[in-house]
């Protein structure tokens, strides 16, 4: 079945798609960098990679993180952050119904 991907170049060598938005979503969802990495099968150490490197290329941070320790630590999407998912969310939903006849005739072939 044929679909279609989207990834948004951002700024020089900052691209933004599928999975770094389902990242941003789940830290949304469970409030935490380590938690979210692992519900998509990746290490901290790489879900925090890519996080800082949307943090530091884009033009405010997606997230705001607070260490662990007895208090848990966690992190959030900022503002920004919530804006970029859902802005990548409606640009994936549009360009998905502008391609849809054209996926479906590809599935004929």
């Amino acid at each position: 079945m044929a679909s279609l991907s989207i990834r948004l170049d951002l700024a020089p060598g900052l691209r933004v798609g599928p999975g770094k938005v389902r990242l941003l979503e789940l830290v949304a969802e469970h409030g935490s960098i380590s938690a979210a990495g692992r519900a998509l099968g990746m290490s901290y150490r790489r879900a925090w990679l890519l996080l800082h490197e949307l943090n530091r290329g884009l033009p405010a941070p997606v997230i705001v993180a607070a260490p662990g320790g007895r208090s848990g630590g966690g992190a959030v999407l900022t503002p920004f952050g919530r804006r970029l998912v859902a802005s990548y969310r409606a640009i994936e939903r549009d360009a998905g119904r502008a391609a849809a006849s054209h996926l479906a005739g590809l599935d004929q072939a």
